[in-house]
């Protein structure tokens, strides 16, 4: 077989598992997401509650940690309209070819980058408009039609298996997936922060000149022994996106940088020093600016399972106001995790394959970059390896943000270890070369099989 047919031969199977991972993943919008009306919910450090009756107290249910630093809300509206502003990226199809690959799309193997692409996303978005802002279509986006979707990814598996292969390219490049509503125009004025919302959606494109998008996330993972079609876990991850902004050239990422806890320690003089003085565009020579700092923690929280000691751990980092969400999700299966409520995780879901949107023209349509149907999961089934991300501001952020995490990380009666610590000092101050404490060895992990859990799909109360 010369070149040109493995080429083809390529082709034929990147297509194939993307329409298969069309009608693999669709049975998930099948069932529905239940939320209570009598629990709080919390999302990225804001508190709802969904009560019905408005003259009920809604920090009733919230306690001491929950009122202090989070925002109240009491409807379902202002819920969905924050859920659905957070910034969704799923996988892609028809997206051109990655470098050293023929892959042109991340069906499959991509969940985690995309998971990972979220938490900065959301970082950036704090960066730039802050945590309360919200965009203006997010509550004109229509829930998922699961008929609609299967019957479309069973189509195009169909049309995969018709069509010829050579010279096979998306003749429209901005084109989706013909069954997502668009949400109604917004008018000719541009509300304040969407020129920011949609620069930022614009850095994670599927093209290779996106700042932080999946083509130069696998260039950087090379570093790291991946490439396209491997595995990436969590901890990888997080150190694919500090190269990612570390090397990005566009000006207005030079204001942010990120730092990658070692293991499960964030040294404190390292994080101070990111946060130090530089310039911010050469056109600003003379005026320098201090840098915010996305702090990325891989950690384990259990050996084969996750330790359900530590939900409530995981309760409180999601319900702090600085708190970028976690990367995780079940067995090579990863999600985005936003919030809680009751035992349940709420996380944003990258296992659609949605078509190629060319973010290089100026109007590219931004609804399937947000998610409307928010899905949640037990905390059993989370699988122990994760990132947990955060964002500080300045220096005076940081020793607020680690003063209220030494209070979270505080060990239970049932923990002997927190999971992770902070160290004053730099990273190099301490040998990072010698082996892992034994004591972490004897964590009370959990030692029960992994397992599988459902996924769900729409939003309902009950």
């Amino acid at each position: 077989m010369d070149n040109k047919e493995a080429d083809e031969g390529d082709k034929l199977k990147s297509r194939l598992m993307s329409a298969w991972h069309n009608v693999r993943y669709s049975w998930v919008l099948k069932s529905k997401t239940h939320f209570s009306r009598n629990s709080p919910v919390f999302l990225l450090g804001k508190c709802y509650h969904f009560k019905s009756d408005d003259t009920e107290d809604p920090l009733a249910s919230c306690s001491a940690v929950e009122t202090e630093s989070n925002h109240v809300s009491g409807n379902v509206e202002a819920f969905r309209r924050d859920f659905a502003s957070r910034i969704w990226l799923t996988y892609r199809e028809d997206f051109p070819v990655l470098q050293g690959s023929s892959f042109t799309s991340d069906c499959g193997w991509g969940c985690t980058l995309r998971a990972g692409q979220m938490m900065l996303a959301q970082a950036l978005i704090l960066h730039f408009l802050g945590r309360d802002w919200t965009w203006a279509e997010a509550l004109r986006l229509q829930t998922l039609d699961t008929e609609t979707w299967t019957s479309n990814a069973a189509r195009k598996l169909v049309a995969s298996l018709e069509s010829p292969v050579p010279g096979e390219r998306n003749s429209h490049p901005g084109a989706r997936l013909a069954t997502w509503p668009r949400g109604k125009p917004g008018g000719s004025i541009v509300p304040p922060g969407e020129a920011h919302h949609r620069r930022v959606v614009s850095w994670f494109g599927d093209i290779p000149s996106a700042q932080l998008g999946v083509h130069k996330l696998v260039e950087h993972g090379r570093s790291s022994g991946k490439q396209a079609g491997d595995w990436y876990g969590p901890a990888v991850v997080a150190h694919i996106l500090r190269k990612a902004v570390e090397e990005a050239t566009d000006p207005e990422l030079r204001g942010i940088t990120v730092y990658v806890a070692q293991d499960c320690t964030v040294y404190s003089g390292d994080v101070i020093d990111s946060h130090g003085e530089q310039p911010l565009s050469s056109t600003t020579a003379g005026h320098r600016d201090r840098r915010a700092v996305v702090i990325l923690i891989p950690i384990r929280l259990g050996g084969e399972k996750t330790n359900a000691e530590y939900f409530d751990f995981v309760k409180g980092i999601l319900s702090l106001e600085y708190c970028l969400g976690i990367v995780g999700g079940k067995p090579k299966q990863a999600y985005y995790f936003v919030g809680f409520q009751d035992d349940s995780l709420i996380y944003m879901d990258p296992h659609y394959c949605q078509s190629f949107v060319d973010v290089s023209i100026s109007d590219f349509p931004l609804e399937t970059f947000h998610c409307p149907s928010p899905k949640k999961m037990p905390f059993n089934k989370m699988d122990p390896s994760c990132t947990i991300g955060f964002y500080s501001q300045s220096v005076k952020d940081y020793e607020q943000i680690s003063e209220e995490l030494s209070k979270v990380l505080r060990p239970s009666a049932k923990e002997k270890y927190p999971a992770f610590t902070f160290m004053k000092g730099h990273g190099r101050d301490y040998d990072l070369s010698a082996p892992p404490a034994q004591e972490r060895k004897e964590w009370p992990f959990l030692g029960e099989s992994r397992r599988v859990g459902a996924t769900a799909g729409d939003f309902v109360l009950l």
